[in-house]
């Protein structure tokens, strides 16, 4: 009997990890990639927004009309920051809108 719990007491004093450790660990185990979208002289900046929004669902309209407005200003903004088969998606789904977008890992 001692000797498991023996065993219980030495999987009970683990030592425990912060959300913060845990995150950190995980971008370390998980590359992360951010998808860029790029200005174009093409498209009408209300479609950019509803395409953002089509294409990434966790935007809000305020948060897709600014990544719009820093492209349109700046000639490339950040949509989203995630693991490459995420940013890959949704690289795609914008393309698939006729918007220019690449990805860059961060």
């Amino acid at each position: 009997m001692e000797r498991f719990f023996g065993y219980v007491q030495a999987m009970t004093t683990q030592p425990t990890w912060t959300t913060e450790q845990i995150n950190e660990r995980l971008k370390q185990r998980i590359p992360r990639y951010a998808v860029l979208l790029h200005n174009d002289d093409v498209n009408e900046m209300y479609h950019v927004v509803r395409s953002l929004l089509k294409s990434v669902p966790a935007l809000s309209s305020e948060r897709a009309e600014e990544i719009m407005r820093e492209a349109h200003n700046a000639g490339s903004a950040v949509v989203i920051v995630c693991p490459l088969e995420q940013a890959e998606l949704y690289r795609d789904r914008l393309q698939s809108c006729g918007l220019t977008a690449t990805l860059e890992k961060t």
